[in-house]
């Protein structure tokens, strides 16, 4: 797997709408850190990780950049913040009934993801991991805190007795959204349904129920 589709598979696995406040802004108000979490992403939305500044987010959430530093020791740390807070969970895990049936349904939830808007700021997230190791530090600290999003799928299959219980339940987080960034922004391809049927056949239940 390619260092890019990594970092996409663990950037997909991250935010699950921010159930969680940040222990760097545990003192800001509620509400306005919601509101500078906000401007933060809707700006890195228009002009990316690289040229997103402080002076800008503290002027579009009407904040001064005093405010900023005091909650964040820099953009590394407010961005992920961001993201946490404001990126809605590209997946729910369905219960289908079936494994192949709670695959398929949360890869399409996913392929739907990657192609709205939303789009190019998680390509753009994951060459800014790539590029600014700080940031990579703090995106992958979040995935560190959080539960893998599928783990529902992977619990409901072994007690259907789908797979065994020794199977090893990270293995879709680890392949799928990776292998779905590569189809969609390094390769180009559509993530259409026979792309995710493939995935799911021919890749992800052959690893699972090896």
């Amino acid at each position: 797997m390619t260092e890019s589709g990594v970092l996409a598979s663990q950037l997909s696995a991250q935010t699950d709408g921010g159930e969680s406040r940040s222990p760097r802004s545990a003192r800001l108000g509620g509400v306005r850190e919601q509101e500078i979490l906000r401007a933060t992403y809707d700006l890195l939305a228009e002009v990316g990780y690289e040229a997103l500044r402080l002076d800008a987010v503290a002027a579009r959430a009407r904040a001064s950049k005093a405010t900023l530093y005091r909650h964040w020791p820099g953009k590394a740390q407010l961005v992920a913040d961001a993201v946490r807070v404001c990126k809605v969970s590209s997946h729910d895990c369905p219960d289908t009934g079936s494994l192949r049936g709670d695959l398929v349904a949360t890869l399409e939830l996913m392929s739907a993801s990657m192609k709205s808007e939303d789009g190019p700021l998680f390509a753009g997230l994951v060459m800014a991991m790539l590029n600014d190791p700080e940031f990579a530090a703090e995106m992958r600290g979040l995935q560190a805190s959080k539960r893998t999003a599928t783990a529902p799928i992977h619990a409901r299959a072994v007690s259907r007795g789908e797979i065994s219980a020794d199977s090893d339940p990270h293995l879709i987080d680890e392949i799928a959204p990776a292998q779905m960034f590569m189809q969609c922004f390094a390769r180009g391809e559509p993530l259409d349904g026979q792309f995710i049927d493939h995935l799911v056949d021919d890749i992800l239940i052959p690893l699972l129920t090896r």
